[in-house]
């Protein structure tokens, strides 16, 4: 490429006649490199020949931009194509798709890879991303963006409210059993932390002296909270430990601080509870995500819904084990051989369910413990491999269930392994 290949020009300097006036009618394709605020995208023929390197500010030049390609490129057959960049590009995306323009994405790894490929230089800076994006379309590796479900999307939303909750329940946590350590450690060895019991004692008095001052008032709260849960035994232990506490004395405000921490935990455990009840219901009535949360639990088939879709959008088994990131990948040359690996494309967070998901199918069933127990021993008692071929199965598995058919384990694994089998 020449010296000034990459060279852009400000959208309100740009003369749009000059450079559209002659490809009346073409194929012509609009390459962006999406970013925060500072946008880059170039116009290439079927040819590759770049017509234009525009950038701009987003998002107060985006409408203006869209109108002026709009009356400019009105007859030509106009390709967009952008890499899905977080949520930067969204914005655009829509502008473009109301237009009635075809748009299409990019893998970032794709055009990662393919820095050097057409100059024979590996940087990578905002007019040559759009460039590489631009060809790498052209050559046939893009793929249609496809709009997101509604469904997928309040899936998505839900998951985002109950990690955002989740965080904020275990940090609430953690600070309150640093100020317990200080105040009234003795507590931490008869309630369990994240006990009702203990946040509705702390949320009331906030220190162990007003709870040794009250010993009948405490006595009553935590036998209303416990119930039967809470033997008197235990409830006189806590009051003891009260009054003989080796804490330091908690000035007004700790004590404040405390019963502020404990409401707070309290709070944000019930907006749990609600989310969760949410996200249930929500599985409940989709008959998808029942069929799969018969196999693999509720949480983790909303959470798959939400970072991959629903099942009933891949083709075949692999494709969906593919976008788990499950798939292997292998490294050798020569003498070197490499040992098969699992790509991890994709979002981890649908891995880390499905891990989670994995072992409770090979806690409760006895023929996935003992294939796992074999497949441990041929590879040196190395058990995250046996793990990780369980999630494998499990993905493309999920794939039939979705579909309707029934989810059996003897499906999944060699039935002559099975002592029971004979």
């Amino acid at each position: 490429m020449g010296k000034r290949s990459y060279r852009s020009t400000a959208f309100d300097e740009m003369d749009w006649s000059a450079v559209l006036s002659r490809i009346e009618g073409e194929r012509v394709v609009l390459a962006v490199d999406v970013a925060k605020e500072a946008f880059m995208a170039q116009l290439l023929t079927e040819e590759r020949e770049v017509l234009a390197t525009v950038r701009w500010r987003h998002p107060q030049q985006t409408r203006a931009l869209v109108e002026t390609l709009k009356g400019w490129l009105g007859h030509c057959r106009v390709e967009v194509v952008m890499e899905p960049t977080g949520t930067y590009g969204d914005a655009l995306r829509g502008l473009l798709v109301a237009q009635g323009w075809p748009v299409y994405r990019v893998s970032p790894k794709r055009v990662h890879d393919a820095a050097e490929l057409y100059d024979g230089v590996p940087s990578l800076h905002d007019a040559k991303a759009a460039n590489v994006i631009g060809r790498l379309h052209l050559e046939g590796v893009s793929e249609v963006w496809e709009e997101v479900s509604e469904d997928r999307r309040e899936m998505k939303a839900l998951q985002g409210l109950l990690r955002l909750y989740r965080g904020r329940y275990r940090r609430g946590l953690n600070r309150l059993e640093a100020q317990l350590a200080r105040h009234w450690p003795e507590v931490l060895g008869m309630l369990a932390l994240d006990s009702v019991t203990l946040l509705q004692l702390l949320a009331t008095y906030g220190e162990p002296g007003r709870i040794a001052a009250d010993p009948e008032g405490a006595t009553l709260l935590m036998g209303r909270v416990g119930g039967r849960g809470l033997c008197a035994d235990k409830r006189e232990a806590v009051l003891a430990s009260a009054v003989q506490s080796v804490g330091v004395p908690c000035l007004e405000a700790e004590r404040e601080l405390i019963q502020r921490l404990a409401a707070d935990v309290l709070a944000t455990r019930e907006e749990l509870r609600k989310l969760e009840r949410r996200v249930k219901a929500k599985v409940e009535r989709t008959p998808v995500l029942r069929r799969m949360a018969a196999v693999v639990g509720s949480t983790t088939s909303a959470v798959l819904l939400a970072t991959q879709g629903s099942p009933l959008d891949y083709p075949e088994p692999r494709s969906y084990q593919k976008s788990l990131g499950l798939n292997l990948k292998e490294r050798s040359s020569g003498q070197h051989k490499g040992q098969l690996k699992i790509t991890k494309r994709g979002p981890s967070l649908a891995r880390q369910y499905l891990y989670f998901a994995a072992l409770r199918l090979m806690d409760r069933d006895p023929m996935v413990r003992h294939w796992c127990e074999r497949k441990a021993g041929r590879d040196g008692g190395r058990k995250g491999k046996a793990v990780t071929a369980v999630m494998r199965k499990l993905a493309k598995a999920l794939w039939y269930v979705a579909r309707g058919e029934r989810f059996e384990t003897r499906k999944l694994f060699t039935v002559e392994t099975w002592p029971m089998a004979a």
